[in-house]
Formats: C-alpha cells, structure tokens, sequence
C-alpha cells in the first residue's frame, strides 16, 4: 500500500496532467485529426500497453513516468498528428518541471555550440531560431519541429543535438566500428539491422555498403545515448527521434543501458506514435516482434498521411 505521502504526490501529478489528458482524450473523431487516412480504422486514438497487452488509458502512462529516467517519443516524420501529440506531452512535462533536457534527432552535431548559448539568446519569432539554428528545413519540416524546440528553449531547458553530422557520415562510413559501439549486439540483432537496412533502401543498396551502412545507424544510436544522459536523474531525459531509434530492442535503449550498467530497461519508457494500417487491428503486430523484448513500451495510434508506396516510385 502507498505511504500517504506517495499517495498524494501521485495524486497532485495526475491533477496536473488533466489537461493534457482532456486534451487527448478529445482528439478522437475524424475531424480531430490533421491526418485522414484511415481516420475511421479502430485502432486510431487508442494507447497500448505491451507488457500488459491491454489498452490504457493516458494516466496509464505518467503512472509509468513517476520512476523512468529516460522517455523515448518515437515518431513517423512527416505526420503532424504525432507531433501535436508530442507538443501536447512536452508542455505537460514542463508545466509539471519533470523534464531535465531535450535531445532531438533533427538536430546534429554542427548545432552543438549554437545549442550551448541558446538560452543567453533572445529570438523575436520561430523563423529567428530556425535561422540562429541553422535548422535543416528540407530534411525536417519547421512547421512541425519548430514548437517543440520552442517549448523547450522557452522552459530554459537544456537541448541537445542527437545526430551526427554529414561529415562524421563521412568519417565513419569506411572505419571500423569502435568496440563500445560493436559489443551492443549479438548475432541475431546485427542480422536484424542488416535486414532493416536493405528493406529501408527498398533493395536497392548494394550489399557491399550493408555493414557500412550499418555502422552509421548506430553510431547515430550512440550518439543519441551520449546527449540523454543528465546528472539530473530525478527528472526525465527526454528524446524526439524516428520509431526505429526509439525501438527497446534494437534502438537507443541499449546504447543508454551499455553505458550505464547500474540503469535498469524499467527505467527507459519508449512510447511510439504510430500510424495504423488498413485492415491491422491487432495492436500487438504493430510491435514488429523478432525477440522476447518488446520494441515499445506504449504505441498511441493515429491516422496514416499517406499509402503511397515509397520503393514502388523509386522501382519505376
């Protein structure tokens, strides 16, 4: 049974996570959402648990916050539903001063000394600190990220570049891969990430650049881990980066974990927003299993952008 003191702090943390959960729970008809596509499926607006195999409902999720260190927000990029969600769960978490830091996927290496002076800097409008970023806005859709960036410098917290840049690709794409990032994974997850790598190039990557190829997405990976961790363990690190990152089983998790071998996977929330498919209602083949770890902890269904069949256009 919970102390009474445990019983009123969770308490006041689900009190001020009541707008939030408002908000969401409003977002549940096909008008709500800026996504269409397959607005109507079942599945749209629904969180799921996977250590339970149930549905929840969001308190669900800060139940889970109250003891994690690190939270994962994985996302597909170019739906804007997952970002207004993100946006939504950001400003809760800071409104509750549980965050420590925000590392962005979006953001490489480059960026990092504009990234240390950001709070001494005063913007008069999002297009100022896109520009004071050198924010890539080809590669990473402003309209979507700019919120998100802005909530975080405007809490004064702590943002960090998640990815390497161009010219690391460059470096690293024909070295060894460092041991500390090597010994991560066995056999059967390398095999994995290979897999993912040719199917992700649509089958269109020569074999030869596979381990290459490899390589980089986890060093990317690692880089990642590096940025999360704070000395500040009583709030959450938060990351914002693609599903596959975001993934317990081959993702960023076990970067965290193998450079910190008292932190315990309970302590990593992963939650993706994802988007659902014709015809799928079983939330649990969303988890793309290949092992007995689960790829997320919580999946929060959206609507799709789009069907259009990526590789097929390149094939053509």
């Amino acid at each position: 049974m919970q102390t009474g003191y445990r019983w009123a702090a969770s308490i006041s943390r689900l009190v001020l996570a009541l707008p939030f959960l408002v908000a969401c729970a409003q977002t549940t008809t096909a008008s709500d959402w800026e996504s269409t596509l397959y607005a109507d499926h079942p599945l749209v607006g629904k969180l799921w648990h996977s250590a339970s195999g149930e549905f929840v409902e969001q308190a669900a999720l800060w139940d889970k916050l109250e003891s994690a260190q690190y939270l994962l927000l994985g996302e597909k990029h170019d739906n804007p539903d997952h970002h207004v969600l993100q946006l939504r769960l950001i400003n809760e978490l800071i409104a509750q001063d549980q965050l420590s830091r925000v590392t962005f996927e979006m953001l490489d290496s480059s960026s990092s000394e504009a990234l240390a002076n950001l709070n001494t800097r005063q913007f008069s409008d999002l297009d100022e600190l896109s520009d004071y970023l050198d924010w890539d806005v080809e590669g990473w859709d402003w309209d979507f990220y700019g919120p998100l960036v802005k909530s975080a410098y405007q809490a004064s917290l702590p943002i960090y570049a998640g990815n390497i840049s161009g010219e690391t690709v460059g470096r690293i794409y024909g070295e060894p891969t460092p041991p500390e990032i090597a010994s991560v994974f066995g056999d059967d997850v390398m095999q994995r990430l290979t897999t993912d790598i040719d199917e992700s190039h649509c089958g269109l990557l020569p074999e030869s650049q596979f381990a290459s190829m490899v390589r980089i997405q986890q060093t990317r990976d690692y880089t990642m881990a590096q940025q999360l961790v704070s000395k500040d363990t009583a709030k959450l690190a938060l990351l914002v980066a693609g599903n596959y990152h975001a993934r317990h089983d081959l993702g960023v998790p076990n970067y965290l974990l193998a450079q910190d071998q008292a932190l315990h996977r309970d302590a990593i929330v992963s939650l993706s927003f994802m988007e659902v498919q014709p015809g799928e209602q079983d939330p649990a083949v969303y988890l793309d299993r290949f092992s007995d770890q689960s790829a997320y902890d919580f999946i929060w269904f959206t609507p799709a952008v789009t069907s259009e069949d990526y590789c097929a256009s390149l094939r053509q």
